[in-house]
């Protein structure tokens, strides 16, 4: 593990950036990608070790200044990928529990954040070869689909998704220009912390599903939403 950010030979391979990579899917993507060869700067809040040739940077996505503090850093370095993985659920007792600052915050984390993070790292996504920004939603942020079978109570972290999801599409209407392509991406029910015990999709199986959605991204797929086994999700 490093964390240092060695600017020498920095396109001998190309590079993706992931952030929320401490545990999980993130985690889980971080390994994938440095297994193919990837160059991989793992985003990490507090302290994380890794196996293998993986670069790590501090970020708190909360925190605008943070994520202010890590464009500086990262001035100059070409990224191909930024994988927007951070998240949190909140609360999810229904409308009787909801909480204000939960609620804020959950917005805060899970759709501002990867604004934010796509505004700081556009010059470096202009200076990469792939040119793709992945913003994991969810298909509990679907105005379509997101209840057909779940009714959990959870509103902040629903309308964080569906925010997200108007993310993409607002910033691949914006980035288009640069030739970035933005997607929305639902990982599934996912057997993680977050997922819980009764998670139907083991963490590998997910991440490999998206990294292929990713990888085999091009402009003609910027603005879509697309579970990690490829099916089109309704908006």
């Amino acid at each position: 593990m490093t964390s240092s950010i060695d600017r020498v030979g920095a396109r001998e391979r190309r590079t993706v950036l992931i952030t929320g990579a401490s545990r999980g899917l993130g985690r889980e993507l971080a390994a994938l990608y440095a297994g193919d060869g990837w160059r991989v700067i793992a985003c990490v809040r507090g302290q994380a070790s890794f196996d293998g040739n993986i670069e790590t940077q501090s970020l708190d996505v909360s925190d605008s200044a943070s994520i202010t503090a890590l464009g500086r850093g990262l001035e100059g370095i070409a990224i191909d990928v930024l994988i927007n993985n951070a998240g949190i659920r909140g609360d999810t007792g229904g409308l009787a529990t909801l909480d204000d600052e939960d609620f804020v915050e959950v917005m805060r984390i899970n759709a501002l954040a990867p604004l934010l993070l796509a505004r700081a790292l556009q010059a470096n996504l202009v200076a990469g070869e792939k040119r793709i920004i992945a913003n994991i939603s969810s298909r509990a942020g679907s105005l379509a689909e997101g209840t057909l079978d779940d009714d959990d109570g959870d509103y902040a972290y629903r309308c964080s998704k569906a925010a997200l999801n108007m993310a993409t599409v607002k910033l691949a209407q914006d980035l288009r220009k640069d030739g970035i392509t933005v997607l929305s991406l639902h990982p599934g029910w996912v057997k993680t912390d977050m997922g819980g015990d009764e998670a139907q999709v083991p963490v590998a199986t997910s991440a490999a599903g998206l990294k292929a959605r990713i990888d085999g991204a091009g402009m003609a797929d910027s603005g879509s939403f697309r579970g990690y086994d490829g099916r089109r999700i309704s908006w």
